[in-house]
């Protein structure tokens, strides 16, 4: 029944793209680019593939010498040159494609484009060229946090209507009331509700947090401007950047968290129903650790100077009292440990004595910059030599918030020169020369996606890893570490972003349910209990009646990928066993590298979190990634006609196709003036009406008097501009 539904899905899929994309005729997911679109003045780099290898080998492209960039609406051809071939004509082995290289960035008139193969027939799917192209994005993937939070209701009009679901993990013997694993009893009762599901289950670690909110932190500090107030949470509009009004909602969860010594319990577990809300699984935590309460020591100080920063000082002094207490305990308490796989929650949260280190150094250079005390400028100069970073002056992804806490250190007024050039040298020289997988990987093209990591790299959670990458070149310009190439460092990293957006192998923007706001094809499914595996409501997208809630960053490709160990044949009963082969798991099994995914959700015994699952980890290096390609102040300039899109003003128009009349359905904006502009695929205006949006935020619109075909609305507001394609029957 499922493939049944999938297939219809799919046919209904290519006849919506042959009725509503007249421009162009044909849509080739061969030709690749960033879906939402690109910065004016940016790098602007178009990917065509031949595929040689893997699930799509069998469908060959040979793309034209030419190519052209045509407007989205007139046709207008704005742009033509040659395609390049990438490495001589190979097949690159990562993806099993052979790839061509269009450059267009001397198109910089802002507007709505595509780009177009005239010797085949087929073009692009839609994108936008502007300043402000990526704030929105930004603006979805951060609402994930809110999704994500633990114990809070989520409510209309804060989400869409298909998400509202009540407050989580507020019953009995769960967050309010939660229990020591190992002492279930009232007298280990705590509050600890609050602060966000970890990932695709609802447990709650401070360890894994660390790295969140460093990132988080970190975005806020480097560019503070381009952090608006205005991302439709409950504290829009309360003055303070919704960003840190997000992180605050972790912040006093791990307050809750500290015992009155100082210490930190680890980790909380339990539960796993969709919606959240109908979760009624006891709650358990875990006991203090050294290494939970030196990476809250960390939070707090690296918080405390943000929240300092917005006026919030009295806030600002908790959380440097809770810092200066975690440390005092860990220092004091050197080697407490838990080790919690098979005893409470997911993976396993502890540390190694390496990556303790690592939070005990955090936690000294944060409170350092903070309080400027000697004890904690002491412990950073007496350890620096024990960081990766300097013992093997070898600067890489997987430990992208180690290296951070290092330059942050450098940075400082008072850091001690010597320890400062040694972390300068070693970050600048391994992405500047002595690292191939860094700056000479982009120099020397070596991946023909344009976002390189090397073999070895591409692991479970490889998106993490892929932004982690993105954001090593982005502090080569923060620290302004080697000026001469610092467009070369932009570059690099921009293709980390391009990747994400949709140029990649699987023309897939590796945001969830992204259809709406500009990216044609998004990821549909992903694995969390919230989203499951067939549910009604919110499995896959085109299947189930909402899909899953928009902009979650799945885990990614991963070539190691394996259903569980126990199939296909030893999962304890026939119907386990049958799930093994329920659905074909090639791809994401036996391909390249960069193909080993697909869109699923499916739980044990087929496992697809090891590719799917969603993480806050995840979720903040890609927004800290992204940020610094965001415009402050962001004011959209066009070019004439006007067709620029701004996201997340419509909310649906209906019916498709339309009859005499459409509905449109507004986010929010009651009671607000909106002018519209109906133009025809030849961009001839055919009808400008302006009205009122109701208190319901809908409005109804005569099309009566227009002829069959396909039309483009322009809708205007005061502070909006958005364009949407109508089928007119």
């Amino acid at each position: 029944m499922r493939k049944n539904r999938k297939l219809l899905s799919t046919l209904f899929f290519l006849l919506a793209v042959l009725v509503t994309h007249a421009i162009p005729a044909t849509i080739s997911q061969f030709i690749k680019i960033d879906q939402f679109g690109y910065k004016t003045g940016d790098q602007k780099i178009a990917v065509i593939s031949d595929p040689q290898v893997g699930y799509n080998s069998a469908l060959s492209f040979s793309p034209g010498a030419t190519y052209q960039v045509r407007n989205w609406i007139t046709d207008a051809i704005v742009f033509s040159g040659a395609i390049t071939t990438w490495n001589g004509g190979a097949t690159q082995s990562q993806s099993g494609d052979k790839v061509f290289w269009f450059d267009f960035s001397s198109v910089v008139t802002p507007g709505s484009y595509y780009v177009f193969d005239p010797t085949n027939n087929v073009g692009s799917y839609r994108f936008e060229i502007n300043n402000c192209v990526y704030n929105d994005v930004l603006k979805i993937a951060m609402r994930m946090f809110y999704y994500q939070r633990c114990g809070f209701a989520k409510s209309y009009p804060f989400v869409d209507t298909g998400y509202v679901d009540g407050a989580s993990h507020l019953g009995t013997q769960q967050d309010l009331d939660c229990r020591l694993y190992s002492s279930p009893t009232i007298g280990t009762s705590k509050n600890l509700s609050g602060g966000w599901y970890d990932a695709g289950d609802y447990n709650k670690y401070v360890n894994f947090t660390w790295g969140t909110l460093c990132d988080l932190l970190l975005a806020y500090e480097e560019k503070p401007t381009v952090w608006a107030d205005n991302y439709n949470i409950p504290e829009s509009g309360n003055g303070i950047p919704d960003i840190l009004d997000e992180t605050k909602y972790e912040l006093d969860w791990l307050l809750k968290m500290q015992n009155s010594d100082g210490s930190v319990l680890s980790v909380i577990g339990g539960g796993g129903a969709s919606p959240p809300s109908a979760d009624a699984a006891y709650r358990r935590y875990g006991p203090a650790n050294t290494s939970a309460t030196l990476s809250a020591a960390g939070i707090f100080a690296l918080a405390a100077k943000q929240y300092n920063s917005v006026g919030l000082t009295t806030y600002g002094t908790t959380l440097l009292t809770a810092a200066v207490n975690a440390w005092t305990w860990a220092n004091a308490n050197p080697s407490v440990t838990f080790y919690n796989s098979g005893v409470l929650a997911a993976g396993e949260q502890e540390l190694d004595t390496y990556q303790t280190l690592c939070r005990k150094f955090a936690a000294a250079t944060y409170l350092y910059a903070l309080t400027g005390g000697a004890t904690y400028k002491s412990f950073v100069d007496a350890n620096y030599n024990n960081i990766h970073l300097l013992m093997w002056t070898f600067a890489y992804p997987f430990e992208g918030n180690e290296q951070d806490m290092c330059l942050y250190y450098a940075a400082l007024p008072g850091a001690t020169v010597s320890v400062k050039n040694a972390i300068v040298s070693a970050y600048s020289n391994s992405l500047s020369t002595w690292n191939v997988d860094n700056l000479p990987a982009y120099t020397g093209n070596t991946d023909a996606y344009r976002a390189y990591l090397n073999d070895g790299n591409y692991t479970w959670n490889s998106n993490q890893t892929k932004s982690k990458q993105g954001n090593m070149f982005l502090a080569m310009i923060r620290y302004n570490f080697d000026a001469p190439n610092a467009t070369n460092y932009t570059n690099a990293a921009s293709g980390f972003v391009h990747y994400f957006h949709g140029v990649n192998p699987n023309s897939k923007t590796y945001l969830s349910n992204m259809g709406k706001f500009g990216a044609e094809n998004s990821v549909t499914s992903f694995y969390h209990s919230w989203f499951e595996n067939g549910s009604a409501l919110w499995d896959e997208v085109g299947i189930s009646m909402y899909g899953p809630a928009p902009g979650f960053i799945p885990g990614g490709v991963n070539p190691s990928y394996d259903w569980d160990v126990c199939c296909p044949s030893g999962c304890g009963s026939a119907a386990n066993n049958a799930m093994c082969v329920a659905e074909s798991l090639d791809p994401p099994k036996n391909q390249p590298i960069q193909k080993s995914w697909k869109d699923f959700n499916t739980s044990w015994p087929v496992n697809s979190w090891t590719i799917t699952e969603a993480g806050i980890y995840t979720q903040a290096a890609y927004a800290r990634m992204l940020s610094k390609f965001c415009t402050s102040p962001c004011v959209v300039t066009t070019g004439v006609p006007n067709y620029s899109s701004s996201i997340g003003l419509i909310e649906t128009i209906y019916p498709q196709p339309a009859d005499n009349s459409i509905s449109v359905k507004f986010y929010g904006h009651e009671n607000e003036a909106v002018t519209i502009f109906v133009f025809d695929v030849n961009g001839k205006e055919v009808k400008q009406v302006k009205q009122n949006i109701s208190s319901s935020s809908l409005i109804e619109m005569d099309v009566n008097q227009i002829s069959a075909g396909v039309y483009f609305i322009r809708f205007v507001t005061n502070d909006r501009v958005e364009v949407r394609k109508i089928v007119k029957d």
